[in-house]
């Protein structure tokens, strides 16, 4: 169980960095997503299930079966790529990742995503500078990412040397706390 909670939390590969918080704030003062509300009463899944920008990751979570573990109580810190962030990507590899027989390889790479912990922005920018610069981050999934912060913003280098920008951040659940970037992350092949 322990196992599938990590996977699930790396699946959202969400940013972090509240000087990245996007302008539309909902009534108790959560950031929207996607043009959604996000509740912080709601779980990961419940949540971004409703927003526009995420849909791949929903559709890849579902596929990957860690619907049930992002719903858990946590704590998961998900960096969540957004749709824009799939696209970058070859699409009939993602394709062929969402098929049954592949569910391991997809939960890999999500799990590639999550942390357990709930870290927002500034606890991340914190770690940053105690590192002089440079915070290894290990995921769920197994995988290291480096944390570090180019200006304001935080970035996450995954084991391939892609970067990933926290475009969003500190969006607030019930069980963690989402990140949103704009690349997907994936292990060392």
């Amino acid at each position: 169980m322990k196992t599938k909670l990590m996977t699930a939390a790396a699946v959202f590969a969400l940013s972090t960095g509240a000087a990245f918080a996007e302008s539309h704030m909902s009534a108790d003062g959560n950031p929207m997503v996607g043009g959604a509300e996000m509740f912080p009463t709601k779980t990961i899944v419940e949540n971004a299930s409703t927003a526009e920008n995420l849909t791949t990751l929903v559709a890849a979570v579902q596929a990957a079966g860690l619907v049930d573990t992002l719903s858990g109580p946590g704590p998961f810190t998900v960096f969540a790529p957004t749709n824009d962030a799939f696209d970058k990507l070859d699409q009939s590899q993602v394709a062929e990742l969402m098929k049954p027989e592949n569910q391991a390889a997809l939960a890999k790479i999500l799990t590639c995503h999550v942390v357990a912990a709930d870290a927002m922005s500034d606890a991340i920018m914190g770690m940053i500078a105690d590192d002089n610069g440079d915070h290894a981050v290990t995921t769920v999934g197994g995988c290291v990412l480096q944390a570090k912060m180019d200006g304001d913003m935080i970035t996450l280098t995954d084991e391939r040397g892609q970067v990933a920008t926290v475009t969003q951040a500190d969006v607030k659940q019930s069980n963690g706390v989402v990140h949103v970037i704009d690349t997907v992350l994936l292990p060392a092949e």
